[in-house]
């Protein structure tokens, strides 16, 4: 079965070593001409490295910078309301784990790494799908005007996924929740004084900082969708973010404003393609359903998603080269195995952003919680942290291998 899979991001790419390594052959066809973007997610939860285990791809390679993250911390009108240390299921759990999505996958394709069977073609882009008679996805037609065949065409071509438009499939529930805007700080900046994961609730809305996987520091704050970008200087942007952070941290900040850098403004999107696959042509990723950013569930979905996909196209028992309509059936197996966990986690997610929104609009709830904080903190954390364990884990362990 010879396939095409487009979008070499953390699902297309997965899948393309996953399936070319059990001796199929894959065209790995990738639109940029390297896997450098500004929003790449970098944090892997214990369900994201259960998928990157079930593929094969576990250790990581040498030299991809990973760090654990040590923990969570959550501050309302500059007061601790929590902080717990990861791993959240204790000792013997498994940390949410940050890595260098960008190194990762330049090692991943290395073509001196490559399975024999994966030809990547990157800086290609593709303009349409190719039916046959029947109406069957057969290929692609690239922009040069080239034709790729292929028994199966998969579309890891992100949230706006042009397969997904090419077939004519809807994406249902489209929102934007929120926007974000995205800042990193220079290399230069001190060590943050907590080095987990803070999210800060106060006047100036809702902004999470962490330290990345190559040790610098991000700065995510989020706007209404549509509102105007404020046009703030570095000063100003920390002195906003100050007035809403514990005195550690605030601190830190005023020290640290000068190594700020500007914002890139990332829309967020949600929504559900209505259906995953047509005959010959499967999506997976945010191609099917695009995620928020809300605890970094987009790489983590697409890693599963790729995981089921290798397994039921590589399923031993069937009768392979999977073709026709075994081959759809496959389809319809993979989005009916996938589809309520991402259904299921995208509430919880809004979920999540409803409760952050609440704090932010009411002053009235925020300083109450903030006075209130050495007497209930503690409760509310452990409330939080059973909150996230299908945010980590999912619904269910991935199918048994066969």
């Amino acid at each position: 079965m010879g396939l095409v899979i487009v979008g070499a991001g953390p699902c297309g790419a997965a899948l393309a070593v996953a399936l070319s390594r059990a001796g199929l052959a894959v065209t790995l066809v990738e639109a940029s001409a390297g896997s450098g973007r500004t929003f790449r997610g970098e944090a892997l939860m214990p369900s994201g490295l259960e998928a990157l285990e079930r593929l094969g791809l576990l250790p990581l390679p040498q030299g991809v910078p990973q760090r654990a993250l040590t923990g969570w911390r959550v501050a309302v009108n500059g007061r601790n309301l929590f902080a717990l240390h990861e791993p959240l299921e204790g000792p013997a759990g498994q940390p949410c784990t940050l890595v260098s999505q960008q190194a990762w996958l330049d090692a991943l394709l290395r073509p001196d790494h490559r399975p024999v069977g994966l030809t990547l073609l990157a800086g290609t882009a593709v303009a349409d799908l190719l039916r046959g008679p029947s109406g069957r996805v057969e290929g692609v037609v690239l922009a040069d005007g080239r034709q790729l065949m292929a028994d199966l065409v998969v579309g890891c071509d992100g949230r706006g996924s042009l397969l997904r438009r090419r077939a004519g499939v809807a994406l249902q529930g489209q929102e934007r929740p929120i926007d974000v805007l995205w800042f990193r700080f220079s290399a230069a900046a001190d060590p943050l004084p907590d080095g987990g994961f803070t999210t800060l609730v106060g006047p100036g809305g809702l902004a999470s900082l962490f330290i990345g996987a190559e040790g610098r520091v991000h700065l995510g704050w989020a706007i209404a969708p549509g509102a105007a970008t404020p046009q703030l200087n570095h000063q100003a942007w920390m002195e906003q973010l100050a007035l809403q952070s514990p005195p550690d941290l605030a601190s830190w900040l005023a020290r640290n404003s000068s190594q700020l850098g500007e914002p890139v403004r990332f829309s967020v999107q949600v929504g559900m393609a209505e259906r995953w696959w047509q005959p010959g042509l499967l999506l997976l990723g945010d191609a099917a359903h695009p995620m928020s950013p809300v605890r970094a569930q987009g790489i983590n979905m697409a890693l599963r998603d790729a995981a089921i996909a290798a397994e039921t196209l590589l399923n031993p028992t069937a009768k392979l080269p999977l073709s026709g309509d075994a081959l759809d059936g496959a389809l319809a197996a993979i989005e009916a195995a996938r589809r309520p966990e991402v259904e299921l986690l995208q509430e919880l997610q809004a979920e999540e952003l409803q409760r952050g929104a609440l704090l932010e609009s009411q002053p009235w709830l925020r300083q109450l919680l903030a006075m209130a904080a050495p007497l209930v903190g503690s409760a509310v954390g452990t409330h939080w942290r059973r909150q996230q364990q299908q945010l980590r884990h999912g619904i269910a362990s991935l199918a048994p291998r066969r």
